[in-house]
Formats: structure tokens, C-alpha cells, sequence
């Protein structure tokens, strides 16, 4: 029998070139004697995004299989760090790519955007998927015209867009595994209390520096006193849990009360050997979050550049509507929060010394 495993194959048959190249069908071409000329420049583009999503869903799906366990192997967490960072720099490449499209003038545009209706970017099935794998909430999602998301997808793509939530996205798998870190509490050490005393020393530091200061008239004082705050301020949605809770049924906060320690810990210790890797996890999903707002508000200033006001040909109201999802649709905000709570490094409490031999890979000389 042949042995089909090492057959040779041609590099134009192994990327479908013939499928790929034949895919960019003019509807100006179809329906006017001359093309509009830059009508291929926007299929291209369009294609080229959603095959990039398409490689971003595929790093996902892996991120999510290494973390959807009830024990995450150490080795794994720089696995999803490695393709995370990969799922960036397509992120990145994704907002340079507007600058292509801009080369694409408001009349050129016009040329041919009469055929497009009623079709819309909104329509993309798997830029949809991406949000719902990373996290972004049913509840938090605006409205197309309207209706719901999903509504202007055929029934079995609604079907898998709501079987995202269901499996666990990112966000709930990220959460799961900060609530199992198992440094908060080792032997007597109470990172908590320990962490609410370092507060109080940098907070009592800095307001003896301001009302020390020469420079500052009394009402300059008062005002940065007030804006310092306290521990009964916004460090108290880490320092009591009820103001946690309150907190996130207002929708203020989305993480977990647990969660949201275990990344202020991982934060803090990050030059710990063994923190090293969960540190750099977060940033990728801090990078991720502010690298989709800044792409939805690229997008946004491009369709008010090519448009103005008018409508957007899937009906929706355009640069409002995308301006409004930059604003909105975030994921990780409870991540970028940290740095709210973050003390210096001369304030953080010292480890007990059982604790930083495990946070630092130690390892005996005795036999």
C-alpha cells in the first residue's frame, strides 16, 4: 500500500492559491461597464482581516484547552503566554492595516458602495466568536438596531455563539485560575493584613509630604489630600469583600473578589521567580483589551473619515455605533484596575522566608 504520508505537494496546491486568488468578486465589475478601481482594495483588506481571525480564534481555542483544567501545569501558563503574544502582534498588524484602507479616498469609496448593501463589517460570524471567546459579556454588548447581536446570523451561528459562553471563555478561565493561586494565605502570613498596613505607611507618607510641602497654599493641600483618599476609599474594594460584592452587582467590578487578590499578589511579587509567567499572562490580556479598544476606535475614526454621518450601509448609525463599542465593549478592565491598588516596592510587606524559597524555585545543595 502507498505510504500517503510523504506524498510531495506543490506550494501553489498546498495554500489553495486557486480558491484564495479566484475569491475577489467586483460587484462593480459584475454591474457596470468599468470596475471601480479600489473595490478590490476593500474585498482584499476585508478577507485578509478574517483570515487573521480566524488564526486568532485557532491561539484561543488552545489557550482556553491548556486552562480548562482543574490543575493549570506551570509549563503551560508560558504556552499561553507564547501564543498570546502572538494573538498581539496579529492585533497590532490588524490596526496597521487601517492605514491601508485609508489610502482609499471618501469618493473612491462611493465609486462602489452602493453595492454593498445590505452587507456590514457587523456581519462578521467570527469577529463575534473572538469577542465571546475573550469574555465580553452578553449583557454588556450594545444593540445592533436595535436587536440583539447575534440576530443577523443564520440560526446554527447563533447556536455557537451562545455554546461560547457556556464551554467558558477566557475571562472565566483566567478567574478560575487566579482563585486557585495558593500563595494568599501561607503558614501566618496573612497577605491581606499585611498588604493593608503597607497602604496606611504609603498613604501616611505621602500626605505628611504634602502638608510638609512649601510650594502648596492651604486649599492645594486640602485638594491632594482629598484626591490621595485612604484605605476607606477605593482600596476598599480590595481590603473588604462586601464592598467588593456591592461593587461588582453595580457593575463597577466584574472579577472576583478572589481573583481580584490573587492578581493584585501576582502584581506585586512579579519579580518572584515563580510569578513570572502569571505576571507576563496578565499584561498579554491587559495588551489584548487595550489593543481591541484601540482597534474598535481606528475603525471608528475611518468610517467617520470615509462617511461622515451617513449610515452605515448595514443600517446601523455608523461612527456613532463603533465609537460607542470603544468606549464600552471592554474585557479586562478589572486587570488595568490593579494599578489603582499597586504600592511601591520600598512599601511591600517581606515575605516569609518558607514562602519566597517557593516563589523562587529553591533548591537545596543538602542531599
Amino acid at each position: 500500500m502507498e505510504n500517503k504520508k510523504y506524498t510531495t505537494i506543490h506550494y501553489h496546491g498546498y495554500l489553495q492559491l486557486d480558491k484564495i486568488l479566484d475569491a475577489q468578486r467586483m460587484r462593480s465589475a459584475e454591474l457596470e461597464e468599468q470596475a471601480a478601481h479600489d473595490e478590490m482594495l476593500f474585498i482584499v483588506v476585508h478577507q485578509v482581516y478574517e483570515l487573521w481571525f480566524k488564526q486568532i480564534r485557532h491561539e484561543l481555542d488552545s489557550v482556553l484547552d491548556l486552562f480548562q483544567t482543574q490543575s493549570v501545569d506551570e509549563r503551560n501558563v508560558g504556552t499561553a503566554v507564547h501564543y498570546l503574544n502572538r494573538v498581539i502582534e496579529i492585533q497590532k498588524l490588524l490596526i496597521q492595516q487601517i492605514r491601508i484602507m485609508e489610502t482609499m479616498t471618501p469618493l473612491d469609496f462611493l465609486d462602489f458602495r452602493n453595492y454593498l448593501f445590505p452587507a456590514s463589517g457587523f456581519q462578521s460570524f467570527q469577529f463575534r466568536m473572538l469577542e465571546g471567546m475573550l469574555g465580553l459579556p452578553e449583557t454588556e454588548r450594545l444593540t445592533y438596531n436595535n436587536h440583539h447581536y447575534a440576530s443577523v446570523f443564520p440560526e446554527d451561528q447563533q447556536k455557537a455563539l451562545a455554546e461560547i459562553y457556556t464551554k467558558g471563555t477566557l475571562f472565566d478561565v483566567i478567574e478560575a485560575w487566579l482563585e486557585r493561586t495558593p500563595f494568599l494565605q501561607f503558614g501566618d502570613f496573612r497577605f491581606l493584613a499585611h498588604y493593608k498596613k503597607a497602604v496606611e505607611n504609603m498613604i501616611k507618607k505621602e500626605q505628611e509630604a504634602i502638608k510638609s510641602s512649601d510650594y502648596l497654599d492651604e486649599k492645594e493641600k486640602a485638594m491632594r489630600l482629598k484626591m490621595l483618599g485612604s484605605t476607606d476609599t477605593y482600596f476598599l474594594s480590595i481590603l473588604d469583600p462586601e464592598v467588593h460584592r456591592q461593587m461588582q452587582e453595580a457593575g463597577k467590578l466584574r472579577l472576583s473578589y478572589k481573583a481580584t487578590v490573587a492578581a493584585l499578589l501576582i502584581n506585586l511579587y512579579r519579580d518572584e521567580p515563580i510569578l513570572h509567567e502569571p505576571f507576563k499572562l496578565l499584561m498579554c490580556l491587559v495588551d489584548i483589551d487595550e489593543l481591541m479598544t484601540t482597534w474598535r476606535y481606528r475603525h471608528a475614526q475611518m468610517v467617520l473619515r470615509m462617511l461622515g454621518r451617513k449610515i452605515g450601509t448595514g443600517g446601523s448609525s455608523g461612527h456613532d455605533y463603533l465609537h460607542a463599542t470603544a468606549v464600552k465593549h471592554h474585557i479586562f478592565s478589572d486587570l488595568h484596575n490593579i494599578s489603582t491598588l499597586l504600592i511601591p516596592r520600598s512599601e511591600l510587606p517581606e515575605l516569609p522566608k518558607a514562602l519566597k524559597q517557593e516563589l523562587g524555585f529553591y533548591f537545596s545543595l543538602k542531599g
